[in-house]
């Protein structure tokens, strides 16, 4: 029992101790960002996108990252209905559901897979030591091309450049380091979003999108109304209270 608390409490310190470097390398990262011309080559990036295809990100990002679809807990789990989860026998039916739960609880697909990575990720201070690793290569590359560019053997390498080569060497070196975190997120967050899509019946919130909410003075429309309801009645006028 003694080994395996101290084995635990090893593992704790080790993470601990990755969280703390991982932060004090990031800090440093930003203050050497920010006493560089990052900043200016980032916002020359963004400037140089056509306006057409900000227009187009910036409506992909308002419609799949709107904060109002992400559903609440009670409605996640179904609280207070009568069957929130249950086998659908009826293949039409079940295909109706999978595509249902895909649109309407996506957001919370994705926060699930995301809550996973984190977790899996703060279990594994190897990763963090390279993330922070790769993070102190980034300052020293933005450090040393500050001025523009960066000579290395008689060879000038633009800031643009060595941006470009770091970003390629990051991909490369965060799939190294990282490959075990993904596989088991893709492979936890798999299984828990499976069983949500196949097992959880949303069918009460399928039209909740439709709902269009009514409001204010109807104004000329409720003459027609009144007119529509006293036929519906038996074409019997009621006159106005004097």
């Amino acid at each position: 029992m003694a080994d395996n608390n101290d084995g635990s409490g090893g593992v704790g310190a080790t993470s601990s101790a990755g969280l703390m470097m991982a932060n004090g390398m990031l800090g440093s990262l930003k203050e050497k960002w920010t006493g560089s011309q990052g900043e200016e080559v980032l916002s020359s990036i963004t400037s140089n996108i056509p306006t057409g295809t900000k227009e187009l990100i910036t409506d992909a990002q308002k419609r799949l990252f709107n904060t109002a679809h992400i559903r609440s807990p009670g409605v996640y789990f179904g609280f207070g209905e009568e069957r929130p989860f249950y086998v659908e026998s009826n293949m039409q039916l079940f295909a109706a559901r999978v595509k249902h739960n895909l649109t309407f609880f996506y957001l919370n697909y994705a926060l699930v897979t995301a809550a996973l990575f984190l977790l899996t990720l703060l279990i594994s201070p190897s990763a963090i030591i390279g993330i922070g690793l790769l993070g102190l290569a980034w300052a020293s590359v933005i450090k040393a091309t500050q001025s523009g560019s960066v000579t290395l053997k008689g060879i000038t390498i633009s800031q643009k450049q060595a941006s470009i080569g770091m970003l390629g060497l990051s991909v490369m070196v965060l799939f190294y380091i990282l490959k075990n975190v993904f596989w088991w997120t893709l492979s936890t967050s798999g299984i828990c979003v499976a069983l949500h899509v196949f097992f959880r019946d949303a069918s009460l919130h399928k039209d909740e999108e439709d709902k269009v909410q009514m409001s204010g003075d109807l104004g000329e429309d409720a003459s027609f109304l009144n007119s529509t309801l006293e036929e519906g009645a038996g074409g019997i006028a009621v006159p106005d209270a004097i």
